[in-house]
C-alpha cells in the first residue's frame, strides 16, 4: 500500500474524516464522546518511530487509531501542516526549518509540539571489511543516505558536506529505508549507511546480527553543526552491546518531537497529551526509548512552540516552564 494514497478516494475520505473530527471538535465538552479516529505519521518498518507509532495508536489512544509508515521527518510535517495525519514525529531540526518556511520546505508550516519524546543518535554504518574510518573518506563509494524526505536523508547530506564529501556526485547515493538498507548490506550492495534514530533500532540490530558491520564515530561535527544550524545538536553515545559485536562510538544527538497542526482544538492536544503519559509503562514495554518520556524535559520543543492544549496538561502536572 503506498504511503500516501491520492485521488479522488483519498479526497473523499479525507474529506469524511474531517467532517468527523470537525463534528468531534464542535461537540467537545458537551459530550463525553472519545477522541476521533486519529493518524500518527511515524517513519519506515524497523525504524523506532514506526514501533513508538504503532504502540502509541494501541495503547495509548486505541480508538481506532493508526501508525501510517512514511518517509518520517520531512514528509511527517508535511502530512500534519496538510491535515493528511494529526499527529507525527519529527527531529526537531527538521520542525526548525518548517517553522521558518525553510528548504526543503518551501513556506513556514504552522505545526505545534505535544512534546519532547527522546533523542535519536545519528549512525554511519560501514561493512566491516570497508577500508574506510572517517565520514570524509566515503567518497567513491555507495552509501544509503536514508529515505527521501526523511531527517536521516537531511543529516547525512550536512555530515558529508562538512566533510568535504559531496552527497550527489561524490558517493554513489541511494535512499534507502533501514530496513532496505539491512537486505542491501547483507547483499553486498552497499558500502555504507546513514540512519538516525533511537537506540537500539531493530535494523540495525539484524544488520549486526546478520553481517559483520562498523560504526563510525560523528562527534566531531556536532559543533559545527551547531554553529550553522542551530542548537538542536549534541554530543551523545551509542555504546558498547547496542548493537552485537559494535563497540562504542560516540556521534550526534537531535531531540526528536510529537507534533500537531496549530490549529487542533486545545482540549484535544491535552486529551492526546494526557494519553501519550498515561500509556508511558506500555510504550517502554514497545521500545526501551520510551523510559526518557518525562514531562520536565517534554516541555523542551523549542523552536515548535507548544501546543496550549499540551501546555495546559504540563500545568495540570505542576510542571514549571515560563511558556507554560
Amino acid at each position: 500500500m503506498p504511503r500516501i494514497v491520492r485521488g479522488a478516494w483519498a479526497a473523499a475520505a479525507g474529506a469524511v474524516a474531517a467532517a468527523v473530527a470537525l463534528a468531534f471538535w464542535a461537540g467537545w465538552g458537551r459530550t463525553a464522546a472519545p477522541l476521533p479516529s486519529l493518524t500518527i505519521a511515524t517513519g519506515g518498518p524497523g525504524g523506532v518511530y514506526h514501533v513508538y507509532g504503532a504502540s502509541l495508536a494501541e495503547s495509548a489512544l486505541s480508538r481506532s487509531a493508526r501508525a501510517m509508515p512514511t518517509g518520517a521527518s520531512v514528509e511527517n510535517v508535511r502530512l500534519v501542516a496538510e491535515g493528511e495525519a494529526d499527529v507525527g514525529f519529527t527531529l526537531a531540526d527538521v520542525a526548525a526549518l518548517a517553522v521558518n518556511g525553510q528548504p526543503p520546505f518551501d513556506e513556514p508550516h504552522s505545526v505545534a509540539a505535544l512534546a519532547r519524546v527522546y533523542d535519536n543518535r545519528t549512525h554511519l554504518i560501514v561493512r566491516d571489511d570497508l577500508p574506510v574510518e572517517r565520514a570524509d573518506e566515503l567518497a567513491g563509494h555507495r552509501v544509503s543516505v536514508g529515505d527521501e524526505g526523511s531527517g536521516t536523508e537531511l543529516i547525512a547530506d550536512r555530515v558529508l558536506e562538512l566533510a568535504g564529501v559531496d552527497p550527489q556526485d561524490d558517493i554513489t547515493r541511494r535512499n534507502q529505508s533501514i530496513r532496505e538498507s539491512v537486505l542491501a548490506i547483507r547483499a553486498g550492495w552497499l558500502d555504507a549507511v546513514f540512519w538516525s534514530g533511537g537506540l537500539p533500532t531493530e535494523a540495525v540490530t539484524s544488520m549486526a546480527e546478520s553481517a559483520p558491520i562498523r560504526l563510525i564515530g560523528l562527534a566531531e561535527y556536532v559543533e559545527p553543526l551547531r554553529e550553522e544550524h542551530g542548537d538542536f545538536f549534541t554530543e551523545q553515545s551509542i555504546p558498547a552491546g547496542t548493537y552485537p559485536g559494535v563497540p562504542h562510538v560516540r556521534t550526534i544527538g537531535v531531540p526528536n518531537l510529537l507534533v500537531v497542526s496549530e490549529g487542533m482544538p486545545d482540549e484535544m492536544a491535552e486529551e492526546i497529551t494526557r494519553s501519550l503519559f498515561a500509556a508511558r509503562d506500555e510504550l517502554v514495554e514497545a521500545h526501551p526509548v520510551a523510559l526518557h518520556l518525562n514531562p520536565r524535559v517534554a516541555i523542551a520543543t523549542l523552536p515548535v512552540p507548544l501546543h496550549p492544549g499540551a501546555a495546559g496538561y504540563y500545568r495540570s502536572q505542576k510542571v514549571a516552564y515560563a511558556d507554560v
